[in-house]
């Protein structure tokens, strides 16, 4: 743990605080104006961000998956009978993202081209943007990490 102390203009106290906090594990940000009063101090408490855990491996997360053809089904079904309004139901964008995933890792094991990929990592994007996580890895990685912690617990 360490302390940082930052000068700035008291504009810029919301911009600088954010970027600490996005680099850092922090605290609260402590304001204090500086004895001229044209400035403004900032005293944060800070650590380094641990060390993210490997990513699973797609065998790993997918070792439990049910065949690709029955998730394909099982999406179908799910999409069909989902109301309009439940757009926010995060099993089904969970495992849409997996199947899609596992279907652009066997064309790419093919060496297929094909629009798989694309359709994965807009749908691993999809499942981000409703978990509200940051874009801060390849989507599909975070929809293989997500998956294996959904299939352990089911």
């Amino acid at each position: 743990m360490f302390e940082i102390r930052i000068i700035c203009d008291p504009t810029d106290s919301d911009r600088v605080s954010q970027a600490l906090s996005d680099a850092f594990t922090t605290g609260p940000v402590r304001q204090h104006p500086t004895r001229d009063g044209q400035r403004t101090r900032l005293y944060v408490s800070a650590d380094h961000r641990p060390e993210p855990k490997p990513w699973p491996t797609p065998e790993q997360a997918y070792a439990l998956a049910p065949s690709i053809v029955s998730e394909i089904g099982w999406t179908a079904r799910t999409a069909a009978d989902m109301p309009y309004h439940d757009g926010l139901h995060r099993e089904y964008w969970l495992r849409k993202a997996a199947l899609l995933d596992r279907i652009a890792l066997s064309d790419e094991a093919d060496r297929v081209t094909s629009d798989a990929a694309d359709l994965a990592t807009r749908a691993a994007q999809r499942l981000m943007d409703l978990d509200d996580t940051a874009v801060i890895c390849d989507p599909r990685h975070y929809t293989r990490q997500q998956y294996a912690a959904w299939a352990k617990n089911h």
